[in-house]
C-alpha cells in the first residue's frame, strides 16, 4: 500500500501591486499605513503634511533641500514638513500677519488618526504616470509646463515664473492614470514628484520651526509658509478677479 503523500503547502500567492506598495512603504521607508483602500500613510509622528495649490507649491519648492518628499493630487500639492508643524500652522500664519485671510491652504497632522492618501511609489508600474502638467528643471526642481520659469526662479513679488505664468495651479496638474491592475490607483490619485529615499531619514530633510534663523540643516518652515501663503494669496485675488459681477 502506498503510503500518504505528504502535506505540501500551496503555493505562496504571488504580491500584486497593491501588497508591494504596502509594504514599500512599510518595510523600505519604515511608514505606518493605515488599513483600507485607497492605501493611506499615518501622518503625525515622523512627518506632517501641508496641503496647498500646485502653483503655490511649486514656489515654495526652492525653500526645501533636495531630498524633502513632494507629491501632487491632481492640482494640489503635498509638502511633507516636520511633525508638529500642524499645530503651529495657526500661530505662525497668524505671526506672518496671514491669518486673517482664508487661504487655500491646511496641515494635516498632529490629532490621533490623521492620514493621507498613499502616493504611487515612483516604480509601481510602467502603466502609471502622473505630473503630467510638472516638469524637472534639471537642478532637482519643478516648473510648471509651459510656463515663464522654473520653481526655483519664482520669486515673491516677482510677475513670472509659476507665480503668474501658466503653472500647474492655472492648468490643471494631471492626475494619475494606472493600468497596472491594482484597484487604489485609480484617476486622481497621488503621485510622488520627488519621492522618499528607503534608507534614509525623512525627518532630517523636512521644513521645521526650529529651523528658524539658522544656517544650514533643515529647511525653514517659516519661510515656506511666508511664500506658499503670499502665492495663495495671489491665486485668490486673480480669481476675485475673473468672476462676475453680480449685480441686483
Amino acid at each position: 500500500m502506498v503510503g500518504a503523500m505528504p502535506w505540501v503547502p500551496p503555493p505562496r500567492r504571488p504580491l500584486d501591486q497593491c501588497d508591494r506598495v504596502r509594504r514599500w512603504y512599510e518595510h523600505e521607508l519604515g511608514w505606518a499605513t493605515v488599513p483600507g483602500t485607497p492605501l493611506h500613510l499615518s501622518v503625525g509622528s515622523r512627518f506632517d503634511v501641508l496641503d496647498v495649490p500646485a502653483e503655490a507649491g511649486l514656489a515654495g519648492l526652492r525653500h526645501l533641500v533636495p531630498g524633502s518628499p513632494v507629491a501632487v493630487q491632481g492640482d494640489r500639492m503635498r509638502l511633507l514638513v516636520a511633525a508638529g508643524s500642524a499645530a503651529e500652522l495657526p500661530g505662525v500664519l497668524d505671526w506672518l500677519e496671514w491669518g486673517g485671510l482664508a487661504l487655500d491652504l491646511r496641515a494635516v497632522g498632529g490629532e490621533d488618526g490623521a492620514s493621507t492618501e498613499a502616493p504611487l511609489p515612483p516604480d509601481a508600474g510602467a502603466g502609471c504616470r502622473g505630473g503630467e502638467g510638472l516638469t524637472g528643471d534639471g537642478a532637482g526642481g519643478l516648473r510648471g509646463a509651459g510656463s515663464a520659469g522654473g520653481a526655483g526662479g519664482a520669486s515673491d513679488s516677482g510677475g513670472s515664473g509659476a507665480a503668474e505664468g501658466g503653472g500647474a495651479g492655472d492648468s490643471g496638474g494631471r492626475s494619475l492614470s494606472c493600468s497596472g491592475g491594482c484597484p487604489e490607483f485609480v484617476q486622481g490619485a497621488a503621485v510622488w514628484l520627488r519621492p522618499p529615499v528607503p534608507g534614509c531619514e525623512v525627518e532630517a530633510s523636512l521644513p521645521t520651526l526650529s529651523a528658524m534663523g539658522g544656517v544650514g540643516g533643515a529647511p525653514d518652515l517659516v519661510r515656506l509658509l511666508d511664500t506658499v501663503a503670499t502665492h495663495c494669496h495671489r491665486i485668490r485675488l486673480r480669481r476675485a478677479r475673473t468672476q462676475p459681477l453680480a449685480f441686483s
